[in-house]
């Protein structure tokens, strides 16, 4: 697509999920009533039925503001010395209590992010595996893309 003007959609096509697979940080934002939402930096994987996923810990803010509402977004964009793109998905997310996937979903995650041959990337992921971890996971219902 090279379109100046925001398409919106419900479901990732495969260009979609091609460009989620990039190691892209995401934006991840929850409804939070009358507050401005707060952005967070996150690893997601986009899966192949159109959920983007996430994870974090059990008591993080994130679960505890989808717990009193579950309406959540991301948003993806290219970085600044690419010509410009960006992917923003909303929908109900869910929270899925399996730690095993989620730290399955962390393991991939690392892999496509940091190069795991260096000692200290390591070990930073057998810290990370060592936790307990939730996934996040977001259904869309609303997408908007842009990209020239």
């Amino acid at each position: 697509m090279s379109d100046t003007t925001a398409i919106s959609s419900d479901t990732l096509g495969t260009d979609d999920l091609e460009f989620l697979a990039r190691p892209l940080l995401g934006f991840f934002s929850t409804a939070t009533g009358p507050t401005p939402p707060q952005p967070r930096p996150v690893w997601f994987e986009a899966t192949p039925e159109g959920e983007v996923q996430l994870f974090t810990g059990p008591d993080s803010l994130k679960v505890r503001r989808l717990a009193s509402d579950p309406r959540a977004s991301i948003v993806v964009a290219t970085p600044a010395d690419e010509r410009e793109r960006w992917i923003a998905i909303a929908g109900p997310a869910r929270v899925e209590t399996d730690g095993d996937a989620a730290r399955d979903l962390a393991t991939r995650l690392a892999e496509r992010y940091w190069d795991l041959d260096d000692p200290t990337r390591a070990q930073d992921l057998a810290e990370i595996l060592a936790d307990d971890w939730v996934r996040i996971v977001i259904r869309p219902d609303r997408i908007r893309r842009l990209s020239f």
